[in-house]
């Protein structure tokens, strides 16, 4: 599923709810915050090969618990359920940052 995902997939989903499933305790809902167009970082035109533009999507939750980098379940409710490696940014005034990168 995530080979589907493109930079347009996310785009105008700013301020929309993700649920991040850990295992171990309760869905986390967390809301879309950012979504980036990695590709003018890269320094050079994409290879017409390419599959996608990359791009990052940055998620913000609570404050605690602070989750760990790894894959997690996420749950969306047009998206559907799928798993994504996320990164813990760490804290801005409003909560906690997560990202997801995207090549």
């Amino acid at each position: 599923m995530l080979e589907k995902f493109t930079i347009a997939t996310f785009a105008g989903r700013e301020g929309e709810t993700f649920r991040i499933c850990p295992e171990e305790q309760p869905p986390i809902n967390t809301v879309l915050v950012t979504v980036t167009d990695l590709s003018p970082r890269l320094g050079r035109p994409l290879d017409p090969g390419d599959l996608r533009t990359p791009f990052s999507v940055v998620f913000r939750g609570p404050m605690t618990p602070m989750l760990p980098q790894r894959i997690y379940r996420l749950a969306h409710d047009e998206l559907g359920e799928f798993e994504l490696f996320i990164v813990p940014l760490g804290p801005d005034r409003e909560g906690l940052r997560y990202e997801a990168v995207f090549t």
